[in-house]
């Protein structure tokens, strides 16, 4: 299992979610908006941080997920992506532990198969602190 990431005081930014994404394509807020809430609703012991430039969703300072808007997409990231479980092949990337979901407005996305890999990387993240 690869160490524990953590992101604790100097990788803390103080940035508000809404200024950040009034910045961001008018287009892709809703759906930046919609599955960050989600993030930070996955389990009672989530906490939401900004880090270099972008949100991120952690449990006692380990993060787990991450939303990041670009010109015509979303992205709904999972920073031990490479090791969920992932049936309908929603995942994409190719780095060492990291993978996300490319979120595009119009494009019907399986809600159902995406919040059960933001279960399963919320659990991923539990189980990693315990371990």
């Amino acid at each position: 299992m690869p160490k524990l990431l953590r992101y604790t005081g100097k990788d803390l930014q103080d940035i508000h979610f809404t200024d950040w994404l009034e910045q961001k394509p008018v287009a892709l807020h809703q759906i930046a908006q919609k599955w960050f809430n989600a993030i930070k609703h996955s389990g009672s012991e989530t906490e939401d941080i900004f880090h270099d430039n972008y949100p991120i969703v952690c449990v006692d300072s380990a993060p787990f997920a991450y939303i990041n808007v670009f010109t015509s997409h979303v992205n709904l990231g999972f920073f031990y992506g490479a090791y969920l479980p992932d049936p309908t092949g929603l995942l994409e990337g190719s780095g060492k532990h990291m993978r996300h979901i490319k979120l595009r407005p119009g494009v019907n996305h399986n809600e159902k198969e995406v919040l059960i890999l933001l279960e399963c990387a919320y659990a991923d993240i539990l189980q990693r602190l315990i371990t």
